[in-house]
């Protein structure tokens, strides 16, 4: 393909692009093709020689189409939202034109400093105070890697990367049972081991970490020869968006000296609604928070923004600079790639640009506040039929349930969880609650309205019905 076939095909996919999304609801949500068939109907072996675009474009529709969950079904009601709002598509289109690689400033100055607005832009947005500064990663996980990554070069006095883990006492770090795999993952990665993970109980119908546990905890390790390296706590969890009072735990870890992360990565996008800040009272004195506008915002994949109290200490943590990569001659600039892991950056903040600027907040602010009031009415609904239980009330958007029966209530509502997925009119996912297999809704697709998630209703009491 050269740039004139690309002017004809660039039209079609607009077209084509425009045409699924319009007809969408008309889809099942999850894909209904059975684990194999679609690497099956795909060739062993490359093509030797260029194939015809018109070909390839054909076996994308009838190959590659049926084998993909809709993500942005407007009943999209599983794990949380990864939006793409059609402004957000046209401006990675003009990334993906570009192409540009952004690690310095250098390589494109309009990127990093465009990158700098847009976080200060979405600091603003979520109220947190003058004095954060934030960088776009490519996810929350990568941010929380970098939260532990620094909380691990604090507790070391930064000799953890010069001289390694090998002879130095055990570092610590605190969090509940509630937090993100991720957490899981970057405490692997950071050498740290799943044993100085310490979980911390949590208490009341936010499911929120025990601070006086979490004191003692601490205590617990000094008192054993072990260092205490960081806190992370979340506001609204991913299985049923558990809460911690981070007012509390910063209380506990100024005490203690400990580096903090705040893993709002969903719902840190609801911090655009003044109404909902109180569910994280206490933030702007975290040293790092970070959440994710490519779920609730409709910042298409990847987009999240990390904010930093001192970022100072995330570049001492992760900043290299060979000759190759210095700028001369131009002062005070900055090279987000000492802030991030990869050294290769992608153009994140043009879509986050056109995104704000084509909703503005109000209107982003509308979509959330909807989605909250429909989920909130849903979970009335279904608490006032019989045969169901809401287990966890709303958290903004998100709840738990299940029906009730004689049977194995487990074996019961994996069975009802099914059919829903089956019958393909909505998506819905499980977790489990004290033990107990629970069916999670989570309302956030951008383009969901009223009407879907009623139809949630009518779904779930239906399939529940023919199933009893």
């Amino acid at each position: 393909m050269n740039w004139e076939d690309f002017r004809q095909w660039g039209r079609r996919a607009a077209d084509w692009a425009a045409d699924y999304h319009a007809g969408l609801r008309n889809e099942p949500v999850r894909a209904q093709v059975a684990p194999g068939a679609v690497l099956s109907a795909l060739p062993d072996a490359p093509p030797e020689g260029a194939e015809a675009m018109q070909a390839i474009f054909d076996d994308f529709e009838q190959t590659i189409l049926p084998g993909m969950t809709h993500w942005q079904h407007p009943r999209f009601f599983a794990y949380f939202p990864a939006n793409a709002a059609p402004v957000s598509v046209l401006a990675e289109y003009f990334v993906s034109a570009i192409a540009a690689q952004c690690m310095l400033w250098q390589t494109s100055p309009a990127a990093t400093e465009l990158e700098t607005r847009v976080c200060d832009w979405m600091r603003q947005a979520i109220g947190l105070p003058d004095g954060f500064t934030g960088v776009i990663q490519d996810s929350a996980s990568s941010a929380t890697l970098c939260a532990v990554l620094t909380m691990r070069e604090r507790a070391l006095d930064w000799q953890g990367n010069k001289a390694g883990l090998s002879g130095q006492p055990r570092l610590r770090v605190y969090c509940s049972a509630e937090v993100h795999t991720s957490v899981d993952r970057a405490i692997w990665i950071a050498g740290l081991g799943e044993e100085n993970l310490v979980r911390i109980p949590t208490h009341g119908p936010t499911r929120a970490m025990d601070a006086d546990a979490l004191r003692a905890a601490i205590a617990a390790d000094r008192a054993a020869g072990h260092q205490p390296a960081g806190i992370i706590a979340c506001t609204g969890g991913t299985s049923a968006g558990a809460s911690d009072d981070i007012a509390a735990v910063m209380d506990v870890a100024e005490a203690e000296g400990l580096y903090t992360h705040v893993d709002a990565a969903w719902a840190g996008s609801a911090m655009i609604c003044p109404e909902f800040r109180s569910l994280w009272a206490g933030v702007e004195r975290a040293d790092s928070v970070v959440m994710n506008p490519h779920k609730w915002l409709g910042a298409q994949f990847d987009c999240t923004t990390h904010f930093l109290r001192n970022p100072d200490d995330l570049v001492r943590t992760l900043a290299i600079q060979p000759e190759y990569l210095k700028t001369h001659g131009a002062d005070g600039i900055v090279n987000y790639s000492e802030w991030s892991v990869p050294l290769g950056r992608r153009f994140r903040a043009l879509k986050l640009w056109f995104l704000i600027r084509a909703h503005g907040l109000e209107g982003l602010r509308e979509m959330i506040r909807n989605h909250v009031t429909w989920a909130q009415d849903l979970a009335a609904r279904l608490e006032a039929t019989e045969g169901f239980e809401v287990v966890t009330q709303p958290m903004l958007s998100l709840f738990t349930f299940r029906h009730l029966a004689t049977a194995d209530l487990d074996a019961h509502n994996q069975d009802l969880l099914n059919r829903i997925n089956d019958d393909g009119r909505i998506y819905l996912t499980q977790t489990r609650i004290d033990g107990a297999l629970v069916i999670r809704f989570q309302a956030g697709a951008f383009t969901a309205t009223a009407e879907d998630v009623a139809k949630a209703y009518d779904v779930i009491t239906e399939l529940a019905a023919a199933g009893t």
